[in-house]
């Protein structure tokens, strides 16, 4: 099937043979992952898009996808306006489109291994208004109709050396059974990826950039643990680690083992576990505490070996990004560097570090209007060269066994505009005053947020982006339940105080569509700061990401003299803990871009 109107034909005739009017496809996988193995890219088969979040909703006459503001133009380049409508959410859920045009008796199907139970209710109660009805599919359709669809990945688990992890898997899964004890709970499901990874003390290669294997597991209260996993995936390194207190089974065999779950309490993830996983145990009897997987706020606040190898792995990291960025101010002025080009050095230099395991996620590497796009994917198609007196954006990552790193330059080729400069400076301050910030225990990220917007909002400017997300210790580039961002959600998984010891990105932004975009990243690390005279427990940041920040977009006369101090004391830290590991060359510019300001 060469074409996506093809494609599109061959579902809707699909859903005619099973009787049902319609069809939702969300960009997951049967663990709500964000980013999917090739397996689950459904969306991207059906429509094109290439977006890292997103939905489709396809009716016999009519079809829908649906993003947000990060791809609103990139959306409309890869998909057919032909045959889908492009809609904005939040401003419209799926559920509200489906019940605007679904009539009167319509059956539409959804596979319940692809969505929460909380979507599955609002859908039903929304089509229920319109007298439709929303119906679980036994398989997805898409399957059905995708001929050369790939397997998922066969990649075998590795051990993740407990030097790394700084607990044994034994540790944590006593402290979970601790828990659950106390609270007379019988058994945890873990369905995320990466709280297994974490909990287990494994790591994998079955998502691209997420060091994470396909499985679930379920924890008990005497702290041993199941874990379903396909068994051609282990090896005899990984059953010696697991050791006896971990019983393995075929992956294919989860959703029959929550039968054996009859009379326990049982926690389900309302937000990491699939519908089909709550009907599983509803119809086994199991009284469900829906709350947060015990292994993601321990597996959010990294331990001292954690933290030690995330601020190694950062200094390696930043070796490679700086080697890079010397790279580009010598080629770029000459023309002949692209996107794509730039990119893939960029990842030559990650890649002559030994340690280097993968990318933490496609990079981002967009030039004069792509920077202006935050999740701006370059391809082949897309991608342009880098020009004169225009701004370049790259934010990029590594997975390295000790840690995972995302870090995002802004450079200009050339010479700024003031208006270029006057945008820079504003996030820059923005990032300063979060970098700087003293807070108290209990504080949430979004009592933060407005500290990296304030001098934009001065100017009358925003960004539509959230300002820091959590990040993994070689897991997920994205973590919860910590994050930074105007958004707040009482009551969820996402409002859950900060702590010492989590990891966040600093991040704040700048995007004029069509012009130019700027973002400022750094990774942070939660620590106690002693005030003196203090009487409250006070949390700030440890700056873990090292790279110059491109003098040459800073209109100085907008720093503060305590801003100047910072700029100029972190650049002081990059020399001292990057110099050393470059060629003299390099490291003569590195000593040049990071002198004090004039």
């Amino acid at each position: 099937m060469s074409s996506y109107e093809d494609r599109l034909k061959a579902l809707r005739e699909e859903l005619a043979s099973r009787r049902l009017a319609g069809f939702v496809i969300p960009l997951t996988d049967e663990h709500m992952s964000e980013y999917v193995g090739e397996y689950a890219q459904r969306l991207s088969w059906l429509t094109g898009f290439q977006g890292s979040a997103g939905a489709a909703a396809v009716l016999s006459e009519e079809a829908a996808i649906f993003t947000d503001g990060r791809y609103t133009i990139q959306v409309r380049e890869q998909v057919d306006g032909k045959h889908w409508e492009y809609v904005g959410v939040p401003a419209t859920s799926i559920a509200e489109w489906l019940a605007e045009h679904t009539d009167n008796g319509a059956r539409i199907g959804y596979d319940p291994w692809l969505h929460t139970r909380q979507w599955v209710k609002s859908a039903e109660k929304a089509l229920a208004e319109k007298g439709a009805e929303l119906v679980a599919v036994d398989t997805n359709p898409i399957d059905a109709v995708w001929p050369d669809k790939p397997l998922p990945s066969d990649a075998k688990l590795i051990v993740h050396d407990d030097s790394y992890a700084g607990k044994s898997s034994a540790q944590k899964r006593q402290e979970m059974a601790d828990e659950m004890a106390d609270a007379n709970i019988d058994a945890a499901v873990l369905a995320a990826l990466d709280s297994i990874a974490w909990t287990l003390n494994v790591r994998g290669a079955d998502v691209d950039h997420t060091p994470v294997a396909l499985a679930y597991a379920i924890v008990h209260k005497d702290a041993t643990a199941d874990l379903y996993v396909d068994p051609d995936k282990m090896n005899d390194d990984v059953l010696r680690h697991l050791g006896n207190g971990v019983r393995v089974h075929e992956r294919s065999a989860f959703r029959g083992s929550l039968a054996g779950l009859k009379g326990k309490k049982v926690i389900a993830d309302p937000e990491r576990a699939v519908s089909a996983i709550f009907q599983a145990l509803d119809d086994a009897g199991a009284t469900i505490m829906p709350q947060t997987e015990p292994a993601v706020l321990p597996k959010a606040i990294k331990n001292a070996a954690e933290l030690q190898g995330s601020r190694d792995s950062h200094e390696r990291d930043g070796a490679a990004l700086v080697r890079f960025l010397h790279w580009l101010s010598l080629e770029a002025p000459k023309g002949g560097v692209t996107e794509m080009s730039a990119a893939k050095r960029l990842q030559e230099f990650r890649s002559e570090n030994a340690l280097l395991r993968d990318l933490s996620f496609d990079t981002i590497s967009g030039a004069g209007p792509h920077a202006a796009l935050p999740h701006y994917r370059v391809t082949e198609e897309s991608s342009i060269p880098l020009e004169m007196d225009q701004i370049y954006l790259v934010d990029s990552g590594g997975q390295y066994p000790d840690g995972t790193t995302d870090v995002t330059r802004t450079i200009i080729v050339g010479t700024p505009t003031d208006e270029m400069r006057d945008r820079f400076t504003r996030v820059l301050k923005g990032h300063i005053a979060l970098a700087t910030a003293i807070f108290p225990q209990g504080t949430r990220g979004s009592q933060l947020d407005s500290f990296a917007r304030m001098h934009l909002w001065q100017a009358g400017l925003d960004y539509g982006h959230g300002t820091g997300h959590g990040v993994g210790a070689y897991l997920g580039v994205h973590e919860g339940p910590q994050r930074i961002s105007a958004a707040n959600y009482p009551g969820s998984g996402w409002d859950e105080p900060l702590h010492a010891g989590m990891i966040l990105s600093n991040e704040p932004g700048y995007y004029k569509a069509g012009e130019y975009g700027i973002r400022i990243e750094n990774l942070v690390a939660i620590e106690e700061r002693e005030i003196e005279g203090g009487e409250a427990t006070m949390l700030g940041f440890e700056t873990l990401t090292f790279a110059p920040i491109d003098h040459k977009l800073i209109d100085t006369s907008l720093l503060t003299q305590a801003e100047r101090d910072w700029v100029d004391g972190y650049h002081a830290d990059v020399i001292a803990r990057i110099g050393p590991q470059l060629d003299d060359a390099t490291a003569a510019w590195l000593g040049e871009v990071c002198a004090p300001l004039d």
